[in-house]
């Protein structure tokens, strides 16, 4: 009986695994981008509002300012660890900062969902920081 050779029972199928690979590589520029754009965003926004814009890159630190920015207390950094009212304190926040910079509730819930847009708007555009608002 003769044996068959165990390379030629593999399966190739390169063309799979250099499709996965790239799809993998966009998905992975994809989400740079999308980090960049909120970075740079952010930092505009920490500017305008009279904070250190490198404090955007620090983690748990950013949160800590932006909470700062909406005028709410610093202790409110521990709701973001707690699941479900991490979602509320978010909204909150983010509609505090919205109009922190004379925008609408609306504009907040932007701020929050469109992935860092919302913080090019305020940064970039002619908004000022009016300081945490009722």
């Amino acid at each position: 009986m003769t044996m068959i050779p165990a390379l030629l029972l593999q399966d190739d199928n390169t063309g799979a695994t250099v499709a996965a690979a790239l799809g993998g590589t966009m998905m992975l520029i994809v989400c740079l981008v999308i980090a960049v754009v909120m970075l740079v965003g952010l930092w505009k926004v920490f500017v305008k509002a009279g904070q250190p814009g490198w404090a955007c890159i620090v983690p748990f630190y950013n949160v800590y300012i932006l909470l700062k920015i909406a005028g709410k207390p610093g202790w409110w950094l521990l709701l973001y660890f707690i699941p479900l009212v991490n979602i509320v304190v978010g909204i909150i926040v983010a509609i505090s900062i919205a109009k922190a910079f004379g925008r609408s509730a609306a504009f907040g819930f932007f701020l929050l969902f469109l992935l860092g847009i919302g913080y090019l708007i305020i940064g970039f555009g002619s908004d000022r920081y009016l300081g945490p608002q009722p």
